[in-house]
C-alpha cells in the first residue's frame, strides 16, 4: 500500500475491471475505518454495497450473454458508481471523513464514472440505440 492507495497489478486488457477492483479495496478500507474509528454503521454499509458492486457488475459483464446484457450490466455499474459518489460527498459534508480523505478517493470514483459512461455510450452506439 502506498499513500493510502492499494497497489493492484493492472492488466492492459481490462482497465475498468482493474480500476473498479482497486476502488473496491479502498472502499473496504474506508468501511473498516468508519466502523472502527467513527462508529458509523448506516452510511458505511451503503457505501460498502455500492462501492464494491461496481467491480462485481463489471466482472459479470465480462461474460454477458449478449451485447444488450453487457450494456445493462455496465449501465447498472455506472449507477452504482454515481451512488457511491453521493455517499462519499455525504460522508465528507457530515464530517465522517475529512477533506483530505475525500480528495484522495473521490478522483478514483469520478474516473470510474467517466470510464463507465464512455463504455455505456459507445455500446449504445454500437447497438444503434
Amino acid at each position: 500500500m502506498e499513500n493510502g492507495k492499494v497497489k493492484v497489478v493492472e492488466r492492459k486488457d481490462n482497465v475498468v475491471m482493474d480500476k473498479s477492483y482497486a476502488f473496491a479495496l479502498r472502499i473496504i478500507k474506508l468501511y473498516k475505518y468508519l466502523i472502527a474509528e467513527k462508529k458509523e454503521y448506516v452510511l458505511s454499509k451503503q457505501i460498502l454495497k455500492s462501492g464494491t458492486s461496481i467491480g462485481a457488475l463489471v466482472k459479470e459483464a465480462e461474460h454477458a450473454q449478449s451485447k444488450a446484457d453487457f450494456l445493462n450490466k455496465m449501465n447498472i455499474a455506472l449507477k452504482e458508481a454515481n451512488e457511491t459518489e453521493y455517499w462519499l460527498m455525504l460522508l465528507k459534508d457530515s464530517k465522517y471523513i475529512d477533506g483530505k480523505s475525500f480528495d484522495s478517493i473521490h478522483p478514483d470514483c469520478s474516473e470510474l464514472i467517466k470510464l463507465l459512461a464512455s463504455i455505456v455510450k459507445s455500446t449504445k452506439k454500437s447497438l444503434g440505440k
